[in-house]
């Protein structure tokens, strides 16, 4: 019970800090701007440490296969990219969903045949 009461009161003080201090929002922009980048770093080394497990897999797709693979993948890195341009308008935000599922799916499904033995 002493603990929940300190961490919240230390999720308090961080709040005030933001809230009232001159210069708190900018330094609220800077660590999110920083944990964004964390996570995106993170993500690019699963992806290498993945490619790099893979290898003979991805040896043994298709031209048509990689390439298909390949395009899903640098689909969700566009979409990941341009989500702003696609919040900014009507129904952007479902075109997205829809993109980003499409993508995922066409990866999945190249990925399972490449992986299945029959």
């Amino acid at each position: 019970m002493l603990q929940t009461v300190r961490n919240v009161a230390i999720i308090l003080a961080l709040a005030a800090v933001v809230e009232f201090l001159p210069g708190g929002g900018a330094a609220a922009d800077t660590v999110m701007a920083a944990l964004t980048l964390i996570f995106f770093a993170a993500f690019a080394w699963f992806i290498y440490r993945f490619y790099r497990e893979q290898q003979l897999t991805l040896a043994t797709l298709s031209d048509a296969r990689k390439a298909g693979l390949f395009g899903a993948v640098g689909g969700l890195a566009l979409l990941i990219v341009a989500y702003d341009e696609f919040s900014s308008w009507s129904g952007g935000v479902l075109l997205w969903i829809a993109l980003m599922a499409g993508c995922v799916g066409a990866a999945i499904m190249i990925w399972r045949s490449a992986s299945t033995y029959y």
